[in-house]
């Protein structure tokens, strides 16, 4: 009897095994972030050198934009099919990253080299072409790296980890080429940018991007398994219906669309709100014009949203997913509502480059939700999919995702780019020629329409149920199948 109580406290001392650590985690935020610089890269820029070196109509290629990436969606179900029939001895998405990835990497570089169209239908056919071609490369990058997350580990908490960690290296990544074209402009001794640096800079984050995602092939591995499924539209559509926790995590993030927009458009807003800027460090000219501002324009707000995606997932494991959406919602709402309003109706303080820098920098902190978030959900339905079902499909509830991405994406380009069309910018104007008018236009797609999207995007997040006592019978479910696949 005695051996038994001395036994005992040892047998309870069972130490947790470790799936996915804090150094994987990093490795695959890494990934991500060398997928997101490809697609920041098309975000801030496409629109730009459309107008600026192919001399193409701004809202002509807003139009464009939106219609080749609405087509490119129908390639979504394919792929998250292919993914879940897929029997690779390397895993169920690592494959298809590997063999997406240099495609992708050469799309990129593509889209930013300089053709002289004969008249402007061949180019607005070309323009739609290649940006369809794009968009399907991106598909197949995007879904199974995204997807990679839920196959990681089977605990939720070493997920959300891994979740938060990407967000962040998501939101750097996408920037990253606003700090890399001007380097290049700074290297190459031009203040604005033409044909030669964007094609420098295309191909300068697509060999990063490239770089990075293979770094996460090589140190990640796909810890649970999962069995083939059907990922067509019409399974879509059915686990769209049967799913209402996937439907809210979709709606969350496409009625949420516009808070990308100002990212999209920061090269534009940037360029209406503020002067040439011309240092000099050392033996050191810098000189920034144009669409190279927005590599000051958005300091602050990079600074200030790194900070917030950093402490989101802090946050979410303290107050859980729904009440941390709202929290950061409800920030951004009244920041973008009130830093719109003092800009357009306020004193002429609240227009001058340095308050514009601050006023963004505010900004910035309510990301912190936005990617995390319906990452977060979707991780989690496939893990309650999995407890009410017996049955796991990570393709196609990520193939649902991605085309949620894809349309918010598509809305975000298109109605930020259309609205800076219709304001009467023109990519070659100077600061001196923008009017007020165009300026209080551009910074309403900068700020006010992102506010209100925001607030749109919590009224999914009330019918969301994987929370709370659910979301930890979830935990306990997955920890005791994971027992029960060791034994």
């Amino acid at each position: 009897m005695s051996k038994k109580t001395k036994e005992s406290p040892l047998a309870d001392k069972t130490e947790k095994v470790r799936y996915l650590t804090f150094g994987k985690g990093l490795m695959y935020g890494i990934g991500i972030l060398g997928v997101q610089m490809f697609i920041g890269m098309l975000n801030s820029y496409q629109s730009q050198f459309y107008t600026s070196v192919l001399s193409a109509n701004l809202m002509t290629c807003a139009v464009i934009i939106l219609v080749a990436k609405i087509i490119s969606s129908c390639s979504d179900p394919i792929i998250g099919s292919l993914i879940d029939r897929s029997h690779f001895k390397g895993g169920k998405m690592r494959p298809f990253i590997a063999m997406s990835i240099l495609p992708f990497a050469v799309l990129t570089t593509l889209m930013f080299v300089k053709i002289n169209f004969t008249n402007s239908v061949l180019m607005y056919v070309y323009i739609t072409v290649t940006s369809v071609l794009w968009n399907i490369s991106m598909s197949f990058a995007d879904i199974p790296s995204q997807g990679l997350l839920a196959l990681l580990s089977p605990d939720s908490d070493e997920k959300n980890m891994a979740a938060g960690i990407s967000n962040t290296a998501k939101s750097i990544g996408i920037a990253a080429p606003t700090v890399i074209v001007p380097i290049v402009c700074m290297l190459t001794k031009s203040a604005v940018i033409t044909e030669k640096e964007y094609l420098i800079s295309a191909a300068v984050v697509s060999v990063l991007g490239a770089l990075c995602t293979l770094l996460m092939l090589k140190t990640s591995k796909e810890v649970v398994k999962s069995e083939p499924h059907d990922a067509s539209f019409k399974a879509m559509f059915t686990e769209l219906k049967n799913n209402k926790n996937l439907l809210m995590a979709a709606l969350v993030y496409i009625l949420g669309f516009a808070r990308n927009m100002g990212m999209n458009i920061a090269i534009q807003a940037s360029a209406v709100t503020m002067h040439d800027i011309s240092l000099k460090i050392g033996s050191l000219a810098i000189n920034l014009a144009g669409e190279n501002l927005s590599v000051i324009f958005g300091i602050g707000s990079g600074i200030f949203a790194g900070i917030s995606i950093i402490v989101a997932p802090v946050i979410n494991q303290k107050l859980g997913t729904k009440k941390t959406y709202y929290l950061f919602g409800i920030y951004g709402v009244l920041d973008c509502v009130i830093t719109w309003v003092l800009y357009a109706f306020g004193p002429s303080l609240f227009r001058s480059m340095l308050a514009v820098i601050i006023e963004n920098a505010f900004n910035g902190l309510m990301f912190g939700t936005h990617g995390f978030t319906p990452l977060v959900m979707v991780s989690d339905s496939c893990d309650y999919t999995e407890m009410k079902t017996g049955k796991r499909n990570e393709g196609i509830q990520y193939a649902v995702l991605s085309l949620a991405v894809k349309l918010a994406n598509a809305l975000s380009v298109a109605v930020g780019v259309f609205i800076v069309g219709a304001s009467g910018y023109v990519g070659t104007m100077t600061f001196s020629q923008i009017t007020p008018h165009t300026q209080n236009i551009v910074m309403a797609a900068y700020w006010l329409v992102p506010g209100i999207s925001v607030g749109l995007s919590m009224i999914p997040m009330i019918f969301y149920n994987i929370d709370g006592d659910v979301k930890e019978q979830v935990k306990a479910f997955i920890a005791s199948k994971d027992m029960k696949d060791k034994n």
